[in-house]
């Protein structure tokens, strides 16, 4: 064989194996659901400008939810700690049925994903992982009766089990069947959680599942006849997803999460931090507190699906024409649900109405439920109206505003940056001029003087989240 020949020979080997590699790339990608798309540049100093970090997470009783109005979860918290250091807020993502977590980070849309994510080598071709802040192991789930006759994973031949797509579980099945295990694998809706398949192998509506050991742990203390099967994966980092792109981020979180979970040089063990044990008792560890976060999620309160006031927000939002979700996020900030609430300059009640400026004559009656809510949603209404010559973006920021700190010091505002030679109908410019107005080079010039700035800018950034991740949570809750 001439040398040219074995060129060309090698030549087609490599193209042959060139296209092998990529058509299953190519399955693996439509496998996946996940679409094929460059991540955004948005690395931490744009974050930091932003002011958020924004967070894709799922709604459970462990991850994420809203408890009285009030964000709650271990994911939610875990993120939070970090959120603090930096001076950030953090914002919610919710991924909808149809929206993988990974695209939704690579397109912008949200800046991690921290939902008990397993770093697994199918997520990490299209994004990063920062060091892990636990190790977890899959395992079948199967009901109590089925232990005896599955006790290894060869047993598990002609089984159907029922996994999200966009889980790591159903990688780790195709893994099975590769391997020749002849494992059925059913999907079920991505809005379906881990803990509602549990809970179905409990009732006998599936055969089996699988679930990550900690999860199957914390499950077992309200599913009594679930049991851990067969081992699927070994031992995985659980770890915060982000874009490849985004190193400066995924170093600040690294230095973070290594403080709170440190491996021992010697042992080989990881240990957590105080903090990191906490919200572990508080989420995965403690039954009492498992069980009452689980009947938060699941019970139907009687007053509502974001606090125990909607019931009475509806009717009067709606008469005033403003959406009755943020009404509620204004509650949620204001007095956190508390009817008795008393501040130090003498505001009261759930909206936390000042008795001087409203036109309720008697300051007992602010403490009635239903009154201080009128009163506040006129308040909030004349806001609006005031600002109505303004995009709804900007309208709705600088109602805020002025429910925090007064029409006067909005005004104030806006003429320092009338001064300043900004642009006084984006808030985005007005916010600024609030800070300045904390220093007394700018606020002896002013005609109502002081602001606590920072204060304002926070609570209008803070109501806004609220009210969008509120607009979500109902959205699902509406959701066929």
């Amino acid at each position: 064989m001439t040398f040219l020949k074995q060129v060309l020979l090698l030549a087609g080997a490599l193209l042959l194996s060139g296209v092998l590699l990529f058509q299953a790339f190519r399955r693996d990608l439509t496998e996946s659901g996940i679409t094929e798309t460059a991540p955004v540049v948005f690395d931490l100093d744009r974050i930091m400008e932003r002011g958020s970090i924004r967070v894709i997470t799922r709604y459970n009783s462990m991850t994420y939810f809203v408890q009285n109005g009030a964000e709650r979860g271990f994911e939610f918290e875990w993120v939070s700690a970090f959120a603090n250091e930096r001076g950030l807020r953090v914002e919610v993502v919710l991924p909808k049925e149809s929206e993988h977590p990974i695209d939704l980070l690579n397109r912008g849309d949200g800046d991690v994903i921290a939902a008990n994510y397993a770093a697994t080598p199918e997520r990490a071709r299209w994004i990063a992982f920062t060091e892990p802040y636990n190790l977890v192991r899959e395992h079948l789930v199967i009901h109590r009766d089925l232990a005896s006759h599955v006790r290894s994973i060869d047993e598990v031949a002609g089984m159907t089990v029922h996994v999200r797509r966009n889980s790591s579980y159903y990688a780790s099945l195709h893994r099975l069947q590769e391997r020749g295990v002849a494992v059925q694998i059913e999907t079920v809706p991505e809005a379906t959680e881990t803990q509602t398949l549990l809970a179905w192998v409990q009732t006998g509506e599936i055969a089996a599942t699988v679930a990550d050991d900690n999860l199957i742990a914390t499950a077992s203390m309200y599913l009594p006849d679930i049991v851990a099967g067969p081992v699927v994966t070994d031992a995985r980092p659980v770890a915060w997803g982000l874009r490849s792109n985004a190193p400066a981020l995924k170093a600040v979180m690294d230095t973070f999460l290594v403080r709170h979970f440190r491996k021992n040089a010697l042992t080989g063990e990881y240990r957590r931090s105080e903090l990191l044990n906490v919200l572990r008792q508080r989420y995965y560890d403690n039954p009492r507190a498992v069980l009452h976060n689980r009947w938060q999620v699941r019970q139907k309160r009687e007053g509502g699906l974001l606090s125990p006031f909607d019931a009475h927000v509806r009717p009067i939002a709606d008469q005033a024409g403003l959406d009755w979700k943020l009404v509620v996020a204004v509650i949620a900030q204001e007095s956190r649900f508390d009817p008795e609430a008393v501040s130090h300059k003498g505001a009261v009640g759930l909206m936390q109405v000042v008795p001087r400026f409203s036109v309720i004559e008697s300051d007992t009656m602010l403490f009635d439920v239903e009154t201080n809510i009128r009163e506040g949603v006129r308040i909030l209404r004349e806001n609006m109206r005031h600002f109505a010559h303004l995009d709804s973006v900007n309208q709705l920021r600088f109602a805020l505003a002025a429910y925090n700190a007064g029409i006067g010091h909005v005004a104030d505002a806006r003429r320092l940056t009338i001064d300043r030679n900004r642009n006084p109908n984006e808030w985005d410019h007005v916010q600024e001029s609030f800070f300045l107005l904390m220093n007394r080079d700018y606020h002896q010039h002013a005609r109502f003087g002081f602001v606590r700035g920072t204060e304002t800018v926070h609570y209008v950034n803070t109501v806004v989240n609220r009210y969008r991740t509120y607009e979500q949570l109902t959205l699902r809750a509406s959701a066929p």
